[in-house]
């Protein structure tokens, strides 16, 4: 009896610690949006993977010297992918931009920095490229410290809570729009982190590691491609997922 019962319960055992240590290992990896993503296909729910894991098909480079001005360089000097991670050496100035245009959707992504954590950027509804490293945009920031804030660059609109609403100043890409993050939800340098950003109609809201980071109105309604930026040091990314919503 007692072996009968070990060998129905044996595989069950088993299954059940296979799931505790994925489940420990998904944590430790960061919060990643697999079982989402997993439901979602389930359910019939158009999921695309905007990055394969195993090379930059679908995306296209926009690349600047440190002097500001083009240069021409292969996508290779800047950007590779290895064992399902994309990986951005952080120079020269420009992003990584997909080749196909997206208005309405939730993306999903994880990033984690290599070394030393700078600045980077998640672009969203990209138009226009004027003559600088960085188009007319929505920008999900990245920057260490500040990843969560939303920015608009170039004309580009965005508004958002009076209270972290800012137009802010500069010589070198001139006044842009700015709503502040509400909180630090980002992990130590060299942990993943997870960011959802839901865009639907005329409004943004950016969440890292599972909470509410920030949300913004009045954006452009327009499709456009979805770029990672290059502009600091080494960043990684991985399960980059694009799930369009109907355009309102």
């Amino acid at each position: 009896m007692k072996s009968l019962l070990l060998t129905i319960l044996f595989p069950a055992i088993l299954l059940l610690a296979s799931c505790n240590n994925a489940s420990e290992e998904d944590a430790r990896d960061g919060d990643c949006s697999e079982c989402e993503i997993c439901n979602h296909k389930a359910q019939g729910v158009k999921v695309i993977e905007l990055f394969n894991g195993e090379n930059l098909d679908g995306w296209s480079p926009v690349l600047w010297s440190e002097d500001g001005s083009a240069k021409e360089l292969k996508m290779e000097d800047v950007w590779s992918a290895k064992d399902g991670v994309l990986i951005c050496k952080g120079k020269p100035l420009g992003y990584l931009e997909t080749t196909d245009h997206y208005q309405d959707f939730v993306l999903n992504l994880e990033w984690r920095w290599a070394a030393e954590p700078t600045n980077c950027g998640v672009l969203i509804r990209i138009q226009e490229k004027p003559d600088t490293f960085l188009p007319k945009c929505v920008e999900a920031q990245l920057e260490h410290g500040n990843a969560g804030d939303l920015y608009a660059f170039f004309g580009a609109s965005l508004t958002g809570d009076p209270n972290r609403y800012k137009l802010i100043e500069t010589t070198k890409i001139g006044n842009f729009h700015a709503v502040k993050k509400l909180k630090n939800l980002e992990k130590p340098a060299g942990d993943w982190n997870h960011y959802r950003i839901e865009v639907k109609g005329d409004t943004v809201k950016a969440f890292i590691n599972g909470e509410l980071a920030n949300e913004g109105s009045g954006i452009d309604v327009l499709a456009g491609p979805i770029g990672l930026q290059t502009e600091g040091s080494e960043i990684h990314f991985k399960n980059v997922r694009l799930e369009p919503l109907e355009a309102e």
